[in-house]
């Protein structure tokens, strides 16, 4: 089954998609699928395979088939409306996560800014559970995933959830020890260039003609609020490492900034402290 369901299907991981799909509509493990490989599916199984092939056949990105994807551990729900969680933004939380352990205290405030399907402030929310977690975006079909995904690991105390361009009018930023944001960082040209352009929503990933229009916006916006105290942490991509060094340095001219590289050697992370 898993062979014959693989030669069915587009890209170099058809023999894990396969897997995974099997595993997703059996609800077996793989070790399972491993030792089995021919077994048989049930005819409600096989007519989920094969509609589910035929979205992979269509281009349908594969979590967004399955309606859920694992992100630091933890299983999430996904649609069209949130970008597919990538290894890379964990190098986010394990950067959060270790400030929290080398600064002990009884609570930590987290603010996660355009926070998609929530993967940022559930995760820090399930491995530091004496935080209080706020997090916001822009677009209400987001918010909903986001919504559900918080209730799915049971933080629905905890997460505080609002809509809002950044951040909310009014919204006071005192108080928050550390304030995270995956916002769109793709320049538009080199958007238009890859694979997911149009099958994730661009509104998640167009950070404009440099990429840092968004960026730059949410910088100006913690500088007006004249945050003090408070670690900032800005997923970027890989080529803007010195670009986001000057812009953090205009606004903030004595923060303490660092370019943190992911697991394969790329700039991923803006770290500043205020």
């Amino acid at each position: 089954m898993i062979r014959t369901t693989a030669l069915q299907l587009p890209g170099e991981s058809a023999s894990m998609d396969a897997q995974r799909l099997l595993m997703h509509i059996t609800g077996q493990t793989r070790a399972w699928w491993l030792s089995h490989p021919d077994a048989s599916l049930t005819a409600d199984q096989t007519g989920q395979l094969e509609d589910a092939i035929q979205q992979l056949q269509a281009g349908k990105p594969l979590p967004y088939v399955l309606g859920e994807w694992e992100f630091f551990g933890l299983d999430f729900y996904l649609t069209p409306d949130v970008l597919i969680p990538r290894p890379e933004t964990e190098l986010l939380v394990e950067t959060a996560l270790a400030y929290v352990h080398s600064h002990p205290k009884s609570r930590y405030a987290f603010l996660d800014i355009g926070t998609g399907s929530g993967i940022i402030p559930v995760s820090l929310g399930v491995h530091a559970p004496y935080a209080r977690i706020s997090a916001t975006d822009i677009s209400p079909a987001a918010l909903e995933i986001a919504h559900r995904n918080v209730e799915r690991h049971g933080l629905s105390g905890r997460v505080e959830l609002f809509l809002a361009d950044l951040i909310p009018v009014d919204f006071p930023l005192s108080g928050f020890d550390i304030i995270s944001a995956n916002l769109p960082y793709i320049p538009t040209e080199t958007l238009q260039t890859l694979e997911i352009f149009g099958k994730e929503p661009s509104l998640a990933l167009d950070g404009g003609q440099d990429g840092l229009d968004v960026i730059r916006r949410l910088v100006a916006r913690l500088a007006d609020e004249k945050i003090s105290d408070c670690l900032c942490l800005l997923e970027i991509e890989h080529r803007q490492g010195p670009a986001i060094r000057g812009l953090i340095g205009q606004f903030f001219p004595n923060a303490n900034i660092r370019i943190q590289r992911d697991l394969a050697g790329f700039d991923r992370l803006a770290v500043f402290n205020t």
